[in-house]
């Protein structure tokens, strides 16, 4: 299964400076689609750090309130996808792609994918576990700006990030083409083949699953500000729902999330 990982990045203080690059922001990106163009190409919301000389890029996400779900309107909608308010109070920095197979090789030193050929391929066939250590791992190298911590991102930052201030199916439209993502192959493509998102964040939809920090569980029924997800007794693991090398669109939704076994990473920057 070719689930992948995106991490980002946290403080420990939000009064810390923040990342080069990021500026501070009291954006509101709600529902409406205010701050919709809080990245886009602007570089001056872009930072990059080095492991070996491989770059990390990664976009600024301002604070904000959004709807996190899907309306029961919304066409392949799940009975798990709820809308409600959700409230991210600290801004955070999300890794502008899937983590690749040179960025995983950088930090473990081993490349567990079955899809190969290219160092810009995302790493997939790996486990939330496998995720966790590569975290640590990378938090052990000192990379990060004093203060700051990398992580996976929450499934409210993974969603709110997604969105870029959209209230659509996907952070496209109502509707995608194939010109816009990687979906229905039988194999992942390279990272930012296609256009990225009103954030600059490339491959939220399709490519690879990416794991999320967050176990499986129903949502709440009322507003939450800076959800964690349920705690970890719980059965499974959640994972985003960005699609993959997978046969159909439904899954590609942002409001569509599941559960699975392996597959592959995005990193963050955020405020713990």
């Amino acid at each position: 299964m070719n689930t992948a990982i995106r991490i980002f990045v946290a403080v420990f203080l939000f009064s810390l400076p923040l990342l080069s690059g990021c500026g501070k922001s009291s954006t509101d990106s709600t529902g409406s689609g205010s701050g919709g163009n809080a990245n886009s190409s602007d570089d001056s919301k872009r930072t990059i750090l080095k492991v070996k000389d491989v770059e990390f890029p990664f976009r600024w996400c301002p604070p904000g309130t959004f709807t996190m779900g899907s309306p029961a309107s919304e066409r392949d909608r799940r009975n798990d996808e709820a809308q409600h308010s959700v409230t991210l109070s600290k801004e955070f920095l999300m890794l502008e792609t899937p983590v690749t197979q040179e960025m995983w090789e950088s930090v473990m030193e081993n490349n567990p994918s079955a899809f190969k050929g290219s160092k810009k391929l995302p790493v997939e066939n790996v486990s939330w576990n496998d995720c966790q250590e590569y975290v640590q791992k990378l938090n052990g190298l000192g990379v990060a700006p004093k203060g700051y911590r990398f992580s996976l991102p929450t499934e409210a930052q993974w969603e709110y990030a997604c969105r870029a201030g959209t209230t659509t199916a996907y952070s496209f439209g109502d509707t995608l083409e194939k010109s816009q993502v990687a979906f229905g192959d039988s194999k992942t493509v390279e990272v930012a083949s296609y256009p990225a998102n009103a954030w600059g964040l490339y491959d939220m939809h399709g490519n690879v699953w990416e794991w999320c920090q967050d176990w499986y569980g129903e949502y709440p029924s009322g507003a939450v500000t800076d959800p964690v997800g349920s705690p970890n007794d719980s059965i499974v693991w959640f994972v985003a729902g960005v699609g993959s090398a997978m046969p159909g669109i439904a899954g590609l939704r942002i409001g569509a999330t599941s559960i699975r076994r392996s597959g592959s990473a995005t990193l963050v920057f955020v405020f713990a």
